[in-house]
């Protein structure tokens, strides 16, 4: 961790840091629910460089790229984590609608503008995490076959969102987007299918996957 920030400290752009980082870690093996806790065990705070899911890679990312130490580091993936930063498995942010929402609200993302793209609104009963109780949501989002029109306005460093077609949970992935040159746009993402961190082209991933839509937000 102290090599990434050495590395990065003197760049105050926010894309350019979260491109850095999320390259460092291309490769990395993907782990299945890396974090401590549950209704029934006390959470422990967890931050590892070895291994990641889609949630915990881009928390870990975003949170080096606001960071200027090790303590910053701990402090801001605690805040972008759990409901008001406190440290308890029932303030995590499990679903990621919530997390977004957390996140937009402590000024650490930020919706992405969308001129003259269209957006769906998506009813759900989230019950999936075992512990929970129900949470009625609604989530506005850009459905698939418009997502062509959503790439010009994407930029490196924006995370993305894949909305699930199930009734009962929000999102089933997350990634952060990398722009290369012309009009390629790709995607850093911990995979399960890959079993590691893996860059691969946007349109790839939407054409292997069904989705409800995406959602994406632009850390700040």
């Amino acid at each position: 961790m102290e090599q990434l920030l050495s590395k990065t400290k003197r760049d105050r752009s926010a894309a350019s840091r979260i491109e850095f980082v999320s390259r460092q870690f291309l490769g990395r093996p993907y782990q299945p629910d890396p974090l401590i806790g549950s209704a029934d065990t006390a959470e422990v705070f967890t931050a590892s460089l070895d291994g990641f899911d889609c949630v915990t890679y881009i928390e870990t990312v975003v949170a080096l790229a606001r960071a200027s130490n090790i303590d910053d580091f701990t402090d801001w993936l605690r805040k972008i984590r759990y409901e008001h930063g406190r440290i308890q498995w029932d303030r995590r942010n499990h679903y990621m609608s919530l997390w977004i929402r957390n996140n937009i609200r402590n000024g650490i993302l930020e919706p992405v503008p969308m001129p003259a793209v269209p957006s769906v609104s998506r009813e759900r009963v989230l019950n999936v995490v075992q512990g929970l109780d129900p949470q009625r949501t609604r989530i506005k989002c850009v459905p698939k076959a418009a997502v062509p029109l959503l790439q010009r306005h994407l930029q490196t460093g924006d995370l993305i969102f894949f909305v699930s077609t199930r009734k009962h949970l929000d999102t089933f992935h997350a990634g952060i987007i990398v722009r290369g040159d012309g009009k390629k746009v790709s995607m850093r993402h911990a995979s399960r299918s890959q079993a590691s961190v893996v860059e691969q082209e946007l349109s790839d991933f939407l054409k292997a996957n069904r989705m409800a839509g995406v959602i994406v937000a632009r850390p700040q």
